[in-house]
């Protein structure tokens, strides 16, 4: 974004029709980084690009994140925040959703932004906002690296524990216009990286600090092991030249050449990570299933234009996973070396920060493991499986019931992560959380409506399949999107900490 060019500085002469409203607020402020070169090897198709990413990814991030979105400013943007935790979580999907459109781009020809987040009390105008807190944003999105974002030491402060993701400390920074130095964080969007608050350097020191102590222990172990033996050879013998003193060191080094023995004998015993190639070693614990018999339903609702129109569906007989794949069966994946992470939380929670791709590697994993045509569920048989033969607005009926699902309206168990499966009563099939709990991937490419939608129950797999079907809703969302009907789609490689999924089994 350059220069502070792109919005008021603080030499700006106010309007003078009164006192100007100010309110503290998280600043995003986002750069494209190389937009000259861009432009100026292809100005028309970059400048299309980025108004597309601007329309279909910036706006409604900032939206879906209870954001107002400042301005655009040709090759950036400007957006404020009520929320710090809300600012990092739009800027980390922002980025996210890049990584997953640019995936399949030249290095050269990608559109990377540079994103710097700042809590600040700043004047807002109709239009503009302008203040240091502004300029303290703009100052932070300089420094960041393209693709990465960067946060101030008071939006650190405020979502330490509160974001799904782990942060670097980059130090003090003095950065231009501005008297005080920033501390400057750099957030680490993968789940594996919570709680990886140290930087970089402080891990170097510690590594070295434990090499000098094993050091340190080496030497003292051999010096207790030579130094008797030196004192009663000299007892015996006092009068033995020097030329000799070398015969009585056989014995220490006859002592030492043992030490290393053990490693063949280790290293023929199983190790943990040993077993990972071979998976037959190992039983694969397989996800309980319920077998569903095939039906015909009408599938959608008149309540939202995207589950429109409602249409008669014929499914045949399969069977899905009673609860959502939960972390420990993930983790299995992982330690296998099939799935990309290794997750969070407790064992019996869903997994989540789950993208539509990380769960066909679970899928495949299954698949390759047990040798069942594991899958994700098409969108049609989660929704009939998920409305237990009922056609009422949730599968007990068409009101709201306290405790029944996991959502931010529907009980008394809100918190920052999933209740774990099971917590709430089965469906009519014997499903739990088909409804809240973790947003859960299908089978489904993306579309906007069902016009043109299979009729017979199998996945619908042409148009754009940028993105892929989510069902559900998660334990974030309020009750409208607990109903079977409700749909939704997202970018296909983008990992979000409310998603996660379940399968399903062709007989």
């Amino acid at each position: 974004m350059g220069e502070i060019r792109n919005f008021r500085s603080g030499n700006d002469e106010p309007p003078s029709h009164g006192p100007m409203p100010r309110r503290l607020a998280a600043i995003i402020v986002g750069d494209i980084a190389s937009y000259s070169r861009l432009m100026q090897a292809d100005e028309e198709g970059t400048h299309v690009r980025v108004k597309r990413i601007e329309r279909d990814l910036i706006q409604p991030s900032i939206v879906e994140h209870h954001g107002s979105l400042v301005k655009t400013t040709g090759d950036g943007f400007i957006a404020i925040f009520d929320s710090p935790v809300e600012a990092v979580r739009c800027s980390i999907v922002i980025q996210q959703n890049l990584i997953g459109r640019n995936a399949s781009l030249a290095k050269d020809t990608r559109i990377e932004y540079r994103i710097g987040v700042n809590l600040g009390d700043v004047i807002v105008e109709p239009d503009d906002v302008y203040g240091d807190g502004v300029n303290i944003a703009t100052r932070i999105e300089g420094i960041a690296e393209p693709g990465q974002v960067y946060i101030s030491g008071a939006i650190y402060e405020q979502i330490k524990h509160k974001v799904v993701c782990g942060y670097e400390s980059l130090g003090d920074r003095k950065v231009k216009n501005i008297t005080d130095p920033v501390r400057i964080y750099r957030v680490l969007p993968d789940a594996n990286a919570v709680g990886t608050t140290r930087g970089r350097r402080e891990n170097t020191l510690i590594f070295l600090l434990s090499i000098t102590l094993l050091v340190i222990a080496a030497g003292v172990l051999w010096y207790l092991l030579t130094q008797p033996i030196r004192t009663n050879e000299q007892a015996a013998t006092p009068a033995v030249s020097p030329s000799v003193s070398p015969i009585p060191q056989p014995p220490p080094r006859e002592a030492a050449t043992p030490t290393p023995q053990p490693s063949p004998s280790l290293a023929s015993s199983p190790s943990p990570s040993a077993p990972a190639p071979d998976q037959s070693a190992t039983p694969v614990r397989e996800p309980e299933l319920i077998a569903i018999r095939g039906g015909s339903f009408a599938m959608g609702s008149n309540d939202d234009p995207t589950e429109r129109p409602v249409h008669q569906v014929t499914i045949k007989p399969f069977s899905i996973g009673k609860y959502p794949v939960t972390v420990q069966e993930w983790n299995e994946c992982a330690a296998a070396k099939v799935c990309g992470f290794t997750a969070i939380g407790k064992d019996d929670a869903p997994v989540t920060n789950v993208s539509w791709s990380d769960a066909q590697q679970y899928a495949a994993y299954l698949v390759r493991s047990t040798k069942k045509p594991y899958r994700l569920p098409t969108e049609a048989e989660w929704e009939y499986a998920a409305r237990g033969g009922t056609q009422t607005k949730y599968w007990w009926g068409d009101k709201l019931q306290q405790g029944m699902a996991g959502c931010k309206d529907c009980g008394d168990l809100a918190a920052e992560q999933p209740a774990k499966v099971g917590s709430f009563k089965p469906n009519p099939f014997g499903l739990h959380d088909m409804g809240g709990g973790v947003d859960q991937w299908v089978e489904d490419c993306w579309h906007k409506t069902y016009q043109g939608a299979p009729g017979d129950g199998s996945a619908w797999s042409s148009g754009d399949c940028s993105a892929h079907v989510l069902r559900s809703g998660s334990w974030k969302n309020d009750s409208r999107y607990v109903r079977p009907s409700n749909r939704d789609g997202y970018d296909t490689n983008v990992r979000y900490p409310t998603h996660g999924f379940r399968v399903a089994l062709s007989p």
